[in-house]
């Protein structure tokens, strides 16, 4: 099954696809001929609407691929990572793949500072446990733990159903240089890739971190970006805590290709319930390694 990291993606190679085949199996006109041409179909240049300007996108620089490789998507059939064809995108671009959720589980190996901490904070929700705070600078930081990553086992032993009161006790009494976590990549969020338009924008505004408003025919529009959720992440980015205008800084600066990752209200509100302003600020903000 072909795999796109946005509507775009996928229109355009279609697109693409189409134009190829239509190039590679149209019967050659002679040199010489006495009748006229005949007219395109919708008075345009060619047989398939042209990629120049598709969905508001600047696509003159745009290449097609090669006929052989004009459609192609790989899907991965393991359950660790799959990969995604991009002709808009990119097939390698990183914020697509800063913000992946990788499906399948990983350990993780902390250690603790001077003070005896790790840096994270946990929040109980479902008969899970989650992470809702990541320091700035500390081992889990390091280690690329994230908000949202859910902790399925300390050190052998499984936590599900603990309350985050059992869940700081049996860290407290772990080895200071070896904990280990296994850990499954935030299944309350999802990625959405976007593309900008013309106007350097892709179609949605937010308040105090929240989608408000989405606006018609708009990349957000296209590719499903739904209101009552959160922004969570930024071309992989975590943007928690972070003032409009700051998060709106990372949108202006960010190419083309935009990938957010959302969290529904319901789940974002009992995640941070308890969290003030101060450690909200304090989370870790740094651009995660590809």
């Amino acid at each position: 099954m072909s795999l796109y990291p946005s509507l775009e993606d996928m229109t355009v190679s279609k697109m693409a696809g189409a134009q190829a085949a239509a190039t590679h199996h149209a019967p050659q006109r002679p040199a010489i001929s006495s009748q006229p041409a005949a007219p395109t179909p919708g008075g345009g240049g060619g047989l398939y609407p042209s990629l120049d300007d598709y969905m508001g996108l600047d696509l003159q620089k745009y290449s097609p691929p090669a006929q052989a490789q004009a459609v192609v998507a790989i899907a991965s059939t393991t359950a660790v990572s799959t990969t995604a064809s991009g002709p808009v995108s990119g097939v390698a671009n990183v914020g697509v793949r800063r913000a992946q959720i990788k499906q399948g589980v990983r350990e993780v190996v902390l250690c603790k500072d001077a003070k005896g901490k790790c840096g994270i904070s946990f929040h109980s929700q479902s008969k899970g446990v989650f992470i809702c705070y990541v320091q700035k600078d500390s081992a889990a930081a390091m280690a690329g733990l994230r908000f949202g990553d859910q902790i399925l086992q300390i050190n052998g032993e499984v936590i599900a159903g603990y309350s985050e009161d059992k869940v700081n006790k049996l860290v407290k009494k772990a080895s200071a240089t070896n904990i280990k976590f296994a850990v499954r990549d935030r299944p309350f969020e999802r990625t959405i890739t976007m593309q900008k338009d013309s106007t350097n924008h892709v179609g949605f505004s937010f308040k105090d971190g929240e989608v408000v408003a989405i606006v018609k025919d708009s990349s957000a529009a296209r590719n499903g970006l739904l209101t009552d959720h959160f922004l969570t992440e930024v071309n992989g980015q975590n943007v928690i805590g972070l003032k409009d205008k700051a998060i709106g800084d990372i949108f202006r600066e960010s190419p083309r290709t935009i990938t957010i990752t959302i969290m529904p209200k319901f789940v974002y509100d009992h995640m941070i319930k308890n969290m003030g302003s101060k450690m909200k600020k304090m989370m870790d903000h740094s651009i995660p390694d590809v």
